[in-house]
């Protein structure tokens, strides 16, 4: 049966991927390099901004060392949460709320997936009164491969079943929420069936490769993919 939702971040939680787009290609043109039209679609959509950043030098020839790759990801990040302080208002997407209510309401466990940064994350969500919401944060501070690898869902799983151990939780009774083509790639690697969220991708091209597809996150049918899960555990 369906026991956890998995949520990604940018793009799912958050409507900022223009804000990201244009501090990479500030920060590109800061180490004078052209951004390329399209190559951040191309790149970086769903995946953290450590794997990003190195492919994006990498395509110009230039190797990052650890340490400049971090400072580029300090910088980036100090100028993501000052663009977001700017805001009168965080571009939180509209059906969040009710989707929360409904996997509460069903008394399903919430993690959060994401290659975006915890400080981040956390600051998103502290200003958005959402910090309770997401007992579970996997970020792209983890010592491990970015999404479209599964290490991130896989990862989410053992930690909730580190806060449940009760729970025994597998990946196949889990649902992720993506937006990108990575993302889904990561938790379907994973084991995870994934719904596709038309917030980046048009729906015809996610639901090639996602298990469902809605246009907005307030379509979701909880309940209908909760009786998708139960038929296959009956037959």
């Amino acid at each position: 049966m369906l026991k956890a939702v998995l949520f990604d971040f940018n793009g799912v939680i958050i409507n900022d991927e223009a804000i990201h787009d244009t501090l990479i290609d500030q920060l590109l043109i800061e180490e004078n390099l052209r951004p390329k039209r399209g190559e951040l679609r191309q790149i970086c959509l769903g995946r953290s901004d450590r794997a990003c950043l190195t492919d994006l030098f990498a395509s110009r020839g230039r190797v990052l060392s650890d340490a400049n790759l971090d400072r580029l990801i300090s910088r980036k990040s100090t100028a993501y949460q000052q663009a977001l302080a700017n805001l009168e208002k965080l571009p939180i997407y509209a059906g969040l709320a009710d989707i929360l209510f409904n996997i509460h309401a069903a008394q399903l466990k919430i993690a959060m997936v994401t290659g975006a940064l915890r400080s981040e994350v956390t600051a998103v969500l502290a200003r958005a009164e959402l910090t309770d919401e997401f007992p579970v944060i996997i970020s792209g501070d983890e010592p491990i491969p970015s999404k479209p690898e599964p290490d991130s869902y896989l990862l989410a799983v053992k930690r909730l079943n580190d806060l449940h151990p009760a729970l025994n939780l597998a990946p196949a009774e889990c649902l992720a929420i993506e937006d990108t083509f990575a993302g889904i790639t990561a938790a379907k690697k994973a084991g995870i069936p994934v719904v596709g969220v038309a917030n980046t991708y048009p729906f015809h091209m996610l639901q090639r490769c996602a298990n469902w597809t809605v246009d907005y996150l307030s379509d979701l049918e909880l309940d209908r993919v909760r009786q998708t899960y139960d038929r296959s555990i009956a037959a």
